[in-house]
């Protein structure tokens, strides 16, 4: 089939070149010339593990290509696959009209018949709206959400546990089928607003999962109980179940779970339905992340000169961005108190131009332990997990550990050399 996708950022990359590799004849369309430019070297805008060698196989087999002229990028497109990261403020509230304006600007190179699917993140009734707008242009719609997982993109997307697609038209459906069914055969069929619906309802359910869970686990903290051993009884009941999104750790850091969640509250006000529930959810998501920084507030209490390791500076594993990163939102707390602060991730090799001065970025994470008094697991990255107790214990000044998701529990939570800190450790500070 050919496809033109339309937005060149993580989520465009990431469907341009499994579409491809999938034995599509696709091309990439985007307006920001030097996207274009790396894209026709492999070289994508976002780190993604995997996707550099994807895309430079798709591009030498001649089953992808790359450019800005949307004339020629949809002159023999069959589908037109929306895939802009919608721009999400820092109160976590998306730009769609970003996306409505770049789709205006390729509005009229699109040829009547086109299918137009939609993945970008937009509220319930955005596909609606344009089918209204664009009604002269005969053209189709769909939407079915995107399930980008920063880090495991291109698995999520290869091997999605099932597929929801909107429908305009149910004629429409053997095309769609044609397209998807090469990652997966399960696809839930129902209209365009439900499928908006349901990515709105799946963030928001489980930004209520992570809410819930913390603050539990703050009480378990104050009444001596474990979070984890908590965690482990509720999904032993058959109700929850085991992949229930019930895991004590840190506050979401906003983007995408926010980003739905703030949708549902304005529909609510839009409608005059109150949503006391979702509203609660980010008041509740702003006070937890305090919590690793009350807790180094604690521990370094009388401490003179003290030194903070911060052991990951990324937003997620398995990808180089900094932005809404947790990791760097402490880094810039620390630095306001005066601590020095060492730091390590994998992914990192040199600051950007507004942490410079505020930390010291070391090569290797022994480095960022040496001397320190408390050590923070910020980022999760698999290479912390080949770390031992005894490095811990013989480069830290005191062998203080904070790791708020339990990352490394299996290797330091038990040795009595270290002070091992965790969301929900009835023995914590």
């Amino acid at each position: 089939m050919k496809v033109a996708v339309c937005g060149l950022w993580h989520l465009g990359c990431v469907t341009a070149a499994c579409l491809s590799n999938a034995g599509n004849q696709v091309v990439g369309l985007d307006v920001e010339e030097d996207v274009v430019a790396a894209l026709k070297l492999a070289k994508p805008p976002l780190e993604e593990p995997g996707l550099s060698d994807l895309i430079a196989g798709e591009l030498l087999a001649g089953r992808l290509s790359f450019t800005n002229d949307p004339a020629f990028a949809l002159r023999d497109a069959e589908v037109l696959w929306v895939a802009f990261d919608t721009p999400v403020n820092e109160r976590d509230e998306a730009d769609v009209n970003f996306v409505r304006a770049r789709l205006e600007a390729i509005r009229d190179h699109i040829r009547p018949g086109t299918l137009v699917l939609i993945s970008s993140q937009v509220p319930v009734g955005f596909t609606r709206s344009l089918r209204i707008d664009w009604a002269g242009k005969n053209l189709k719609y769909a939407y079915s959400p995107e399930n980008l997982r920063l880090g495991r993109a291109i698995e999520a997307f290869r091997r999605p546990e099932r597929v929801i697609i909107g429908l305009d038209n149910a004629a429409d459906r053997p095309r769609l089928a044609e397209l998807f069914m090469a990652f997966c055969t399960r696809i839930e069929w129902m209209s365009l607003e439900s499928a908006e619906m349901t990515k709105h309802a799946l963030n928001a359910f489980l930004a209520v999962s992570v809410t819930f869970i913390n603050e539990l686990a703050r009480l378990c903290e104050a009444v001596g109980a474990d979070a984890k051993e908590v965690e482990r009884g509720l999904k032993s009941e058959g109700r929850i179940g085991p992949k229930a999104y019930l895991a004590p750790g840190a506050a979401f850091a906003g983007g995408t779970l926010a980003r739905d969640v703030r949708f549902l509250v304005r529909f609510g006000e839009q409608h005059g339905i109150d949503t006391p529930l979702l509203g609660g959810i980010l008041a509740s998501n702003d006070q937890h992340k305090s919590w690793t920084c009350d807790k180094v507030q604690q521990l370094l209490d009388g401490i003179s000169d003290p030194v903070v390791a911060v052991l990951g500076l990324t937003y997620k594993p398995g990808t180089n961005t900094l932005r809404r990163s947790a990791a760097v939102e402490l880094c810039g707390w620390l630095h306001q108190k005066g601590v020095k602060i060492q730091a390590h991730d994998p992914a990192i090799r040199e600051l950007p131009a507004e942490l410079n001065g505020n930390l010291s970025l070391k090569l290797v994470a022994a480095d960022a332990l040496r001397d320190a008094d408390v050590a923070v697991i910020a980022t999760e990255w698999p290479h912390y997990r080949a770390m031992r107790a005894e490095e811990f214990v013989s480069a830290m000044r005191r062998a203080v550990v904070i790791d708020q998701n339990w990352f490394l529990a299996e290797a330091l939570a038990s040795d009595p050399r270290i002070r091992y800190i965790a969301t929900g450790k009835g023995a914590g500070v």
